[in-house]
């Protein structure tokens, strides 16, 4: 099975990127998108029919937005963290469109956009913790049910110093300090690691590069882009790789696909 992770920034921009990626990268079972920027009636499904895909939507107008595009039909789809938390704990924060996950063989596919935070100390920022926080919640209790998970997408954080093209101020930066890296690494000790550091260990791969400066075209990227499985998922995973060609397309999304593989 193999299952991409792509952050396209607007779904209907980059419809044609998306549909000739699946068509060239026909061995992906499930795309996993984020920032799709479309309220659900809105989403263009048809292209994606027409494929042969089936398509399970959770959007809102201009903003975040999560879909799941599929060869095969998914079992159990869930939209937002109230899908299995109390509204207690979730409180506002399945009013940014942003969770959704669903089964394929026996396999559940959570697909993430965690908020950027804006700036350290921002209101912005208090909100990416306290919705990291309520995030771990949900995989604790996601993992009582499976012991296959993959949860994927668009992290908003570089865990490691070598996940950026440079060390100058990242402990000041945004989606590297260190309080966002160790509310993430704490996350990950309910039982998940990094596939795509199963196969590598050097820096210099990135999935996202700033729109500015020739970022793309100077390598000076970010690998915030991320799929991490539970223990047995992990072990059967066979490849984790970044496909950078679609950044290099005239009018790209800023992020590019992560795939994994097992």
């Amino acid at each position: 099975m193999q299952v991409a992770s792509w952050n396209v920034n607007s779904v209907r921009t980059r419809l044609g990127h998306v549909t000739d990626w699946l068509k060239d990268n026909p061995d992906v079972d499930v795309l996993c998108l984020q920032e799709t920027k479309v309220v659900d009636t809105d989403f263009p499904k048809a292209p994606f029919e027409e494929l042969d895909y089936h398509v399970y939507i959770y959007g809102q107008k201009a903003y975040n937005g999560v879909a799941l595009i599929s060869k095969a039909p998914l079992e159990e789809v869930r939209m937002g963290f109230g899908a299995i938390l109390d509204q207690e704990t979730v409180g506002d924060l399945d009013d940014q469109k942003r969770v959704i996950s669903a089964v394929l063989d026996g396999v559940r596919i959570l697909n993430l956009y965690v908020p950027n935070g804006s700036s350290i100390g921002s209101e912005k920022y208090a909100y990416k913790l306290r919705w990291l926080a309520v995030l771990k919640q949900y995989l604790s209790k996601t993992l009582e049910e499976t012991t296959k998970l993959n949860v994927c997408g668009d992290f908003n954080i570089a865990l490691e110093n070598k996940d950026i093209y440079t060390d100058e101020k990242r402990d000041k930066h945004i989606m590297s300090s260190p309080t966002e890296r160790e509310t993430l690494a704490e996350i990950l000790t309910i039982g998940l690691a990094d596939a795509f550091r199963k196969f590598t260990d050097a820096g210099g791969h990135f999935s996202w590069w700033d729109y500015r400066a020739a970022s793309f075209r100077r390598n000076m990227g970010w690998r915030i882009d991320h799929h991490y499985l539970s223990p047995e998922l992990y072990e059967q995973a066979t490849r984790c790789w970044i496909d950078i060609e679609p950044r290099k397309l005239e009018k790209p999304s800023d992020h590019t696909p992560v795939i994994v593989e097992y």
